[in-house]
């Protein structure tokens, strides 16, 4: 029997104790930017990450049909422009951890991807001891990948520089996907879950597409969150510019896959027609930024396999979508 695997979720109900730790982290380098400070502990029983789990993505998990939910730290938490290369190494750690501890309590309802240290204007080296550690170490499955530590200034190198290449190679050598997610804007021109984390999925996509670097790794595959942003919705405009300039379109799509995160059902009927079966993998990002109950249907917004049930897809393709395609971009889960 198939199982339904959700490749995008959040840890966003922590138990109180991880957000006074960060708070107290945060306060500190406001006091004093070059703050080092140490990693010490975040004070979380067992049986406040059950209750934290069993009340929200586990209910709503097995309420909703799924079985499996690939799971990382909240990403509006990540906030690398905070602080400084310390403050993010401390809070990765520890966010990452936290996120073992979830799948080791429930190692059949979830399976671990990391976030990474990415501080702006320091080295990607540490983003990368982060990732061996997590995935040789802790039996983590993939990671994410903020292509703007600076909160939505992007003025660090793009994706394709030389800067990201010892990632690239790690993540190759690993045989682990990222998924390019951004954090909390800092720029107060943009609103992070609306348009700068869809903003930011487009955005990835061209430099992809315009650069052609992911052809330089065989083996290196991301996945682009939220439906991919604009890009389904204007297919036609990046093929086209991509015919028109020599971009190999069908090239990247041996490297980039689409998730489910789009909350009604004209925005998936449109995602499975215009993205080949082969690169779209089901997601909910529950609990996340849409969490409400959609007055027109009666379902919760975020319900997106009741979408994927009422697409056009016949079987056979919906199998790929709610499992198959998620097993070839994530190696690792059959070890996990």
């Amino acid at each position: 029997m198939s199982r339904i695997i959700d490749c995008h979720g959040h840890y966003t109900t922590t138990p109180p104790g991880v957000g006074e730790w960060r708070e107290a982290q945060k306060a500190a380098v406001e006091a004093d930017p070059a703050f080092v400070g140490e990693k010490g502990s975040i004070v979380v029983s067992d049986d406040e990450i059950r209750e934290s789990i069993e009340t929200n993505q586990l209910r709503l998990q097995r309420e909703r049909g799924a079985d499996l939910t690939i799971f990382s730290p909240r990403a509006s938490w990540m906030a690398h422009h905070i602080g400084n290369e310390h403050t993010s190494r401390f809070w990765s750690e520890h966010q990452n951890e936290l996120i073992r501890r979830v799948c080791d309590l429930y190692p059949d309802n979830f399976a671990p991807v990391c976030q990474l240290p990415q501080s702006p204007g320091t080295s990607i080296d540490t983003s990368v001891a982060e990732l061996e550690r997590c995935v040789t170490e802790m039996g983590f499955i993939g990671c994410n990948v903020n292509p703007d530590p600076s909160g939505g200034h992007w003025n660090g190198p793009p994706l394709w520089e030389d800067y990201w290449r010892p990632l690239w190679e790690k993540m190759c050598e690993l045989d682990v996907p990222a998924m390019i997610h951004v954090s909390a804007a800092c720029n107060d021109n943009f609103f992070t879950t609306g348009s700068h984390y869809l903003g930011a999925d487009t955005t990835a996509f061209m430099q992809a597409l315009s650069s052609g670097f992911m052809a330089e790794y065989p083996n290196l595959r991301w996945i682009i969150p939220h439906g991919g942003g604009a890009v389904p919705y204007h297919w036609g405009r990046f093929k086209g510019m991509a015919e028109d300039k020599g971009w190999d379109f069908d090239g990247l799509m041996d490297h980039i896959w689409f998730d489910t995160c789009v909350y009604h059902q004209p925005g998936i009927d449109l995602l499975v027609d215009v993205v080949p079966t082969e690169n779209i993998l089901f997601a909910s990002e529950m609990v996340g930024a849409v969490r409400g109950v959609d007055p027109e249907t009666g379902n919760y917004y975020d319900d997106t396999k009741i979408y994927v049930d009422n697409c056009a897809l016949d079987d056979a393709a919906k199998q790929q979508v709610f499992e198959d395609n998620t097993r070839r971009v994530f190696p690792r889960l059959e070890l996990s």
